[in-house]
């Protein structure tokens, strides 16, 4: 039985950008053509295995967590709202981007806090909660309330996703959750194929709408449009 689409609405860097490019090839997959990708030379012979948890999402970084459409709603108008969300004028977010660990994983995050940023995941999560299924109990299950905190099951509540507001940590994941003895040789050898792009900041300027057909496929982007700056 063919399962319900959903949709996620994520930074992901130009298709023609250097970074792009970092990610995808790291990933094995490219969200925008849907294609595989050969991994880069010189990763470890495991690396499909290490990275298959984030290549099931395409190199992106969540705003709005992945749900199924709510009643009523449907594709077009969702694609219409991201229209309208990036016409808006905004401060767009700058960050200076690094390779690190956070939760056990490694991706790229920003050096510092950005209060640009934190307002840009915080107003994606509002704006397009009115296309958010709620909740299942299953799906609610599967976040392991009984892990996060107060306010975590708070925003899982009230969100669908325990990470936002002041618990959001922009990421864009490279690997799937690495033991401690891993996890340092990984980091330093995707910091040296990260310095070699020379990318010295990043203007989060974009944001992308992702869909994923069903629970066995990979999540594409469909949509993708520039942020207006104030």
């Amino acid at each position: 039985m063919a399962s319900t689409p959903r949709y996620a609405i994520y930074y992901a860097p130009s298709p023609d950008s250097a970074l792009h490019r970092f990610g995808s090839t790291l990933l094995g997959y490219d969200a925008v053509s849907g294609d595989d990708l050969p991994f880069p030379d010189g990763v470890t012979p495991d690396w499909r295995e290490v990275t298959e948890d984030p290549r099931k999402y395409g190199f992106h970084a969540t705003l709005k967590a992945p749900t199924a459409l709510a009643a009523g709603r449907s594709e077009a108008e969702l694609l219409d709202a991201c229209a309208a969300f990036a016409g808006r004028a905004r401060r767009i977010p700058v960050i200076e981007p690094v390779v690190d660990a956070i939760s056990g994983f490694i991706a790229v995050i920003p050096a510092g806090r950005s209060d640009e940023l934190q307002q840009l995941a915080a107003d994606c999560v509002a704006e397009f909660d009115a296309f958010r299924a709620p909740l299942t109990a299953a799906d609610r299950a599967r976040r392991k309330p009984e892990k996060l905190t107060a306010r975590q099951r708070d925003y899982l509540d009230r969100w669908g996703y325990p990470y936002a507001m002041e618990e959001f940590r922009f990421h864009m994941t490279l690997t799937g959750r690495l033991s401690d003895e891993r996890r340092g040789p990984i980091v330093a050898q995707l910091r040296e194929r990260f310095a070699a792009i020379e990318l010295a900041t990043l203007a989060i300027d974009r944001i992308a709408l992702f869909r994923q057909t069903d629970s066995a496929s990979r999540f594409r982007i469909i949509g993708s449009w520039q942020l207006r700056a104030s």
